[in-house]
């Protein structure tokens, strides 16, 4: 059972839920909409964790997301538009990670990590 939730937040939340499943591989689990049909609240599955997005500014800390293949995944990113800002690098804790930023400047961390 999932106990932590990282939230997202963007100006289009709609637009970034569309880009995060195309750039990221996100599948969607529901959608919120508010009253003028814009993306209220989102809730997107990565593998077995969940991120929620919402309406509002963006920034923050970052979000890490473990993936089985950083290379084929960061190569989707790019693909997508992604704003790398951490190339694939295998780090000394044995990991092999990538940065970039999505459509509106969030920070997403992929690798293999799992604690």
């Amino acid at each position: 059972m999932r106990t932590v939730y990282p939230l997202v937040r963007y100006r289009d939340a709609g637009k970034a839920v569309e880009w995060l499943v195309q750039a990221f591989g996100f599948e969607v689990h529901e959608l919120h909409t508010t009253a003028d049909g814009g993306v209220g609240h989102g809730e997107l599955i990565a593998g077995t964790g969940m991120i929620m997005t919402s309406p509002g500014e963006p920034g923050g800390p970052g979000v890490y997301v473990a993936v089985d293949d950083p290379d084929a995944h960061h190569a989707r990113a790019v693909a997508a538009g992604a704003e790398v800002t951490m190339e694939p690098a295998d780090k000394d804790y044995g990991s092999r990670d990538y940065a970039c930023k999505d459509l509106e400047g969030n920070i997403w961390y992929f690798g293999t990590y799992r604690p």
